[in-house]
């Protein structure tokens, strides 16, 4: 199978293309044929090894010393199974899928394997594979942030970075949750992210928006770019503050892949896709989000799966 594989920490140079072994699955696993992936920020951190000083050596030793331990990354992907495991109950062959690889990576190849018992589920019938692919990570993230500023029906919240990928299901997720949400993102994105249903949307590039006078119950940082510390005057009392900064990956349930399938299906929520790059042009994809001004999300495409 064709496979992306990151062959040292560095530059997106360091990704190569290359045919290796399809994987076997074991007697739980799942064989996953991959039909969309996605590059998202932390596929940028592993391969550029980004990491605070004190967690420097202990990160290396989970990722690898001098290169990553899991050479394909891409932590969500979509597609068919293709093969089970004797053990497996819940899938099937010819199951459309979705799944959130997190550490174990491997979205950036033809095939994939996963247990059943991992962050993977049926896709969202009303979905494309693309677009199921570019639900999960931002979708998962937001839910674990919003629901530790323990979010609630009335609140009123600001979504600082409402354009990326863990910004615009924030957004949408938070809506859901009942509060009234303001977005943060620049001038080219102000419109589709007031389309995705935010009360007010701030430009950061005219002004603060911890400076308008405006008090919020929960200030959700979703790209890692507002320190707390800025934003005394625009918090409630007992309001919460959140960041997706320095946090690693957010804490994952599978009831989590099940709710975010059915507010799909029903239209709560959808997936923004930014751009579409084949698998032979990762490296360009990794150069683009590395900018840091992607629209919600990046996807790679393999084979060509679209259902």
């Amino acid at each position: 199978m064709k496979a992306m594989v990151c062959s040292k920490y560095g530059s997106p140079e360091n990704l190569h293309l290359i045919e290796m072994d399809k994987p076997v699955p074991k007697r739980k696993d799942l064989l996953i044929k991959v039909h969309a992936s996605t590059v998202t920020a932390g596929d940028i951190r592993v391969r550029t090894f980004k990491s605070p000083v004190l967690l420097w050596l202990p990160m290396r030793l989970v990722l690898g010393l001098s290169k990553p331990r899991k050479p394909v990354l891409g932590v969500e992907l979509a597609g068919e199974v293709v093969a089970v495991g004797s053990e497996v109950t819940r899938f099937k062959p010819g199951d459309p899928v979705y799944a959130l690889t997190g550490m174990r990576f491997g979205g950036h190849a033809e095939y994939a394997c996963l247990s059943e018992d991992a962050m993977v589920s049926i896709k969202p019938a009303n979905t494309t594979f693309e677009e199921a692919a570019s639900t999960l990570f931002g979708g998962t993230t937001a839910l674990y942030f919003l629901r530790k500023a323990n979010i609630q029906k009335g609140q009123k919240v600001l979504v600082y970075g409402a354009s990326g990928t863990v910004g615009t299901f924030a957004l949408q997720l938070a809506r859901h949750f009942g509060a009234e949400v303001d977005g943060v993102c620049s001038t080219a994105n102000l419109e589709w992210v007031k389309s995705l249903g935010a009360s007010q949307v701030i430009d950061y590039t005219a002004e603060d928006c911890t400076q308008r006078g405006q008090q919020y119950d929960i200030i959700f940082d979703a790209v890692g770019k507002l320190p707390k510390s800025g934003c005394k005057k625009a918090l409630k009392p007992n309001g919460s503050y959140v960041t997706v900064d320095g946090q690693g990956m957010a804490k994952v349930r599978l009831q989590d892949l099940q709710l975010l399938t059915e507010l799909m299906e029903t239209g709560n929520i959808k997936s923004v896709i930014d751009r579409y790059y084949p698998l032979e042009q990762l490296a360009e994809a990794h150069r683009y989000v590395e900018q840091g001004h992607k629209k919600g999300s990046v996807v790679i495409r393999i084979g060509q799966g679209r259902g």
